[in-house]
C-alpha cells in the first residue's frame, strides 16, 4: 500500500476492525473513544492514538469531530509497536496537525502529501529516539496497575510507590507520557467500564458502582454524570433503545 493522509469524521456507532498497516489518529477537534486489544483509551486534541498493524480496535465518537488519519505501511515505520498507544501531543505537534488539516482541506494526494506524512513521522521518531526508556517502563507499570485494580481504592501515594517516584514526580511524568493525570486516567477507565456494565449486564447501579471501585453511590453518580453528561440510569435507558 501507499502511505496516505486524509481527513475523517466518526459516528457515535461503535465499530471495530483491524488492518495490515499502522495508523495514526490525530484529532483536529472532538475526541475518539477507542479500545485497542481490549485496552480503553481516548484520542483528544492533546493526545494522538497509534494503532499498530494487525491490532483489533473499536472506536466511536461524538457527532462533532474531525481527525487527520495517517495510514502507514509497516516497512516505513519500524519499531512502532513499542510506542505507547496513546501519546501526548506537544504544542509543536499540535501546530503541525492544524497545518495538515488546512492543507488537506484544499487538496489531497501527490508528492506534497507524501512529504507532509514523512515529516510527521520524522517528528514523532525524533521524540521517541530521545525518550527515557526507564521512565516509560515506570509509567507503563503505573498504567497497568490501574488497569488491573481499578475496582479497588487507589491513591496517588500507592501509584507513586509502584513507580518508585514521589507523588509530584509521578504526576508530572504520567501527564507527559499519557496526556492526562493518573487520577484522570483512572476515572476514565472506571467510567468506560461502568458504561459497558450498564449496557451489557443486569447489575444494579449500586452494583456497577462497587464493581468499578466506588463505595458511595452518590459519588459514583456524580462522577459518571461529569464524564458522560448523563446519570447512570438515564445512560442505561438510552443505551437500551
Amino acid at each position: 500500500m501507499q502511505p496516505a493522509l486524509e481527513l475523517r469524521s466518526y459516528s457515535e456507532e461503535v465499530q471495530a476492525h483491524q488492518h495490515e498497516f499502522h495508523q495514526l489518529v490525530l484529532p483536529v477537534h472532538g475526541q475518539l473513544e477507542m479500545t485497542l486489544e481490549g485496552r480503553a483509551g481516548c484520542a483528544t486534541e492533546s493526545r494522538l492514538a497509534l494503532v499498530p498493524a494487525g491490532t483489533k480496535h473499536g472506536f466511536a465518537a461524538p457527532v462533532d469531530n474531525c481527525f487527520v488519519i495517517a495510514d502507514i505501511p509497516t516497512e516505513l515505520m519500524q519499531g512502532i509497536e513499542q510506542w505507547p498507544a496513546f501519546q501526548a501531543l506537544d504544542e509543536p505537534l499540535r501546530h503541525y496537525v492544524r497545518f495538515l488539516y488546512s492543507q488537506l482541506q484544499c487538496h489531497q494526494g501527490g508528492a506534497a502529501e507524501r512529504h507532509m506524512l514523512h515529516l510527521l513521522l520524522q517528528l514523532l521518531q525524533q521524540r521517541h529516539s530521545g525518550a527515557a526508556v526507564p521512565s516509560d517502563q515506570r509509567m507503563l507499570a503505573v498504567r497497568s496497575y490501574m488497569d488491573e485494580h481499578f475496582n479497588q481504592a487507589i491513591t496517588l501515594t500507592q501509584l507513586a510507590a509502584v513507580a518508585h517516584l514521589s507523588v509530584r514526580q509521578l504526576s508530572t511524568r504520567f501527564r507527559e507520557f499519557e496526556g492526562e493525570t493518573p487520577l484522570q486516567y483512572l476515572t476514565r477507565v472506571r467510567m468506560q467500564r461502568a458504561q459497558w456494565l450498564l449496557q451489557a449486564t443486569p447489575l444494579s447501579v449500586q452494583q456497577v458502582a462497587e464493581a468499578v471501585g466506588y463505595t458511595s453511590l452518590a459519588a459514583f453518580s456524580d462522577r459518571f454524570r461529569q464524564f458522560s453528561g448523563q446519570s447512570p440510569r438515564y445512560f442505561r435507558q438510552h443505551a437500551a433503545r
